[in-house]
């Protein structure tokens, strides 16, 4: 981890932006105390397609309140396997 203060951080963000993103934590300081930490941010996940909703409904499983979560995954898994 690498700390930098506001002013060499303000003098070196595209630098420290690409440490961040190449995986290093980047800690900014004020008056030699921590206060930012930089954080890459994760890629937007994809939108959902029609061949997506297809899917889900093709795999829908009828769900009571005796049913717990373990059951759900074990028919999905059997109805895959067929």
């Amino acid at each position: 981890m690498s700390q930098h203060s506001v002013a060499e951080a303000k003098n070196r963000l595209s630098d420290l932006i690409e440490r961040t993103l190449a995986g290093e934590a980047v800690v900014i300081t004020r008056h030699g105390h921590p206060v930012v930490e930089l954080k890459a941010l994760r890629p937007a996940a994809r939108p959902v397609t029609p061949d997506d909703l297809e899917w889900l409904a093709a795999h829908r499983v009828q769900i009571t309140s005796a049913t717990n979560a373990g059951t759900v995954l074990s028919r999905i898994r059997d109805e895959e396997e067929r």
